[in-house]
């Protein structure tokens, strides 16, 4: 037996950190060299995961971080499963078909059973697809009355990043609503304001990023009504239910928000988020097939069958889209509204144990009806905290673990400092008790250890020289 074999025999019994694989910093830069022993690699980049922050804790993120040991077993099935290889894994391909028929239901589609959707990697490339086919389907309605096609708009209020990409990739004017005063979201008045002739479509979002309230879409949809009446423009309506679309159907049933207006042609919602489903789940569904154009579909035959495909990746996991229909049998609406009454509740105490504090005005309470399971702050007028902010609140928390984001608002209130919490499943009330008790202490700190604003050059050039 070679030495070099006997080293490596003997590594193999010595404990991980007394490895010659860990002897040295892993590599960071250059491509390695040689193989190492996979328990050792293993334990090393465990170690260094050690250093991201708790996702239970990521109180900023809107996506999903708790899941059924069923769905870790389900993924782990479909690890080696290509979603868009159809037809080599056609019973992946039915449970998707499965959903988006489910969710073309859930949404009030009058065709649930023939209208078209499909999963995406995504909320953000499923609102890419309804845009393109909202400028697709106006660009051929003018080309029909033999008019310019070239200087297409969207008309949007306060939105999440995603819709800026739609509009620089896509070559589209966006037309975004700017909050004004204590008017943080889109309203139909300002819709009306906006919209032309090149108006490809209206998207109001059911959850809006920076407050987390429903912005007013039978409002809307009754608005661009009477334009339509008045003026002949007949501007159809997409729906951002990124976080709304799987969170009103089972706890504001009574809301009008989806297919049930003909206006609104199609809806996009993260399954990754209330949906429930592990990261990497987004789903986009038409009011009926028509309302897709054809131009969007492409056929490949290359993967062992004649393919329909129309989304903007290709190659991507099945696991997520499996887990997402787990879901749906596993809860049901009854576990749904269950599942997200509690997130709401839990929302809803935060609130008032916040408003309690004293310094802080509640902008978002949490109220099912109005928004998501979540809530929004800001410091009140002529509040004196001692020099303190929100930020430094949110930077004191994060020394507990808690991420509680604090961000000024988009224009025109970028005046405005507001902290958010998001109210995900597995967030719970006894959390949310731990949670104050924290804030209390963050506050009884600024309170004993009050933040003094830094001289400014000329009084620190006086202090110098006294």
């Amino acid at each position: 037996m070679s030495s070099t074999t006997k080293d490596s025999i003997r590594d193999q019994n010595d404990d991980v950190y007394a490895s010659v694989d860990l002897a040295a910093s892993l590599p960071k830069s250059e491509f390695p060299e040689p193989e190492r022993n996979p328990r050792n690699v293993f334990n090393a980049i465990r170690d260094e995961l050690m250093l991201d922050g708790n996702s239970r804790q990521n109180l900023a993120t809107f996506c999903q971080t708790w899941v059924d040991d069923e769905i870790r077993e389900l993924m782990d099935l479909s690890i080696d499963k290509n979603m868009i290889d159809k037809d080599e894994y056609p019973q992946t391909a039915e449970i998707e078909a499965r959903c988006v028929r489910m969710l073309a239901d859930l949404w009030h589609s009058p065709s649930p059973e023939t209208t078209l959707g499909c999963s995406t990697i995504g909320s953000s490339e499923a609102a890419m697809l309804g845009g393109l086919a909202l400028k697709w389907q106006w660009r051929k309605k003018r080309a029909a009355q033999g008019l310019p096609a070239d200087k297409p708009n969207l008309v949007c209020g306060p939105v999440q990043i995603c819709w800026h990409k739609f509009a620089r990739y896509f070559d589209v004017e966006l037309r975004e609503i700017p909050m004004e005063g204590d008017r943080l979201i889109m309203s139909a008045e300002e819709v009306v304001k906006r919209v032309d002739e090149n108006t490809i479509g209206v998207v109001p979002t059911l959850g809006v990023t920076f407050t987390c309230q429903y912005e007013p879409v039978k409002e809307v949809s009754d608005a661009l009504d009477r334009v339509q009446k008045e003026t002949g423009l007949d501007i159809p309506i997409h729906v951002d239910g990124a976080s709304g679309g799987f969170l009103a159907p089972f706890c504001a049933p009574d809301l009008a928000w989806d297919f049930s207006l003909p206006r609104v042609k199609s809806v996009n919602a993260s399954g990754h988020k209330f949906g429930l489903a592990p990261l990497g789940a987004g789903w986009v569904v038409w009011r009926e097939a028509s309302d897709l154009p054809e131009e969007l579909i492409f056929n490949v035959n290359y993967l062992g069958g004649n393919m329909p495909t129309f989304a903007l990746n290709f190659s991507r996991p099945g696991g997520q889209i499996v887990a997402q229909y787990y879901n749906f049998l596993r809860l049901g609406k009854e576990g749904y509204a269950k599942i997200h009454n509690a997130c709401y509740a839990t929302a809803q105490y935060l609130a008032e144990e916040i408003s309690r504090l004293g310094p802080f005005e509640i902008l978002f309470d949490g109220d099912s009806s109005k928004g998501i399971p979540a809530l929004a702050w800001k410091v009140k007028e002529g509040q004196n905290t001692g020099g303190y902010t929100l930020y430094d609140l949110a930077d004191k928390l994060r020394s507990r673990g808690w991420q509680v984001p604090a961000y000024s608002l988009p224009a025109h209130r970028e005046d405005l400092v507001i902290q958010r919490i998001l109210v995900r499943h597995g967030v719970s009330y006894d959390l949310a008790t731990l949670l104050i008790d924290d804030i209390k202490r963050a506050l009884e700190h600024f309170k004993q250890h009050p933040i003094v604003a830094p001289l400014s050059e000329q009084e620190a050039s006086g202090f110098n020289h006294g």
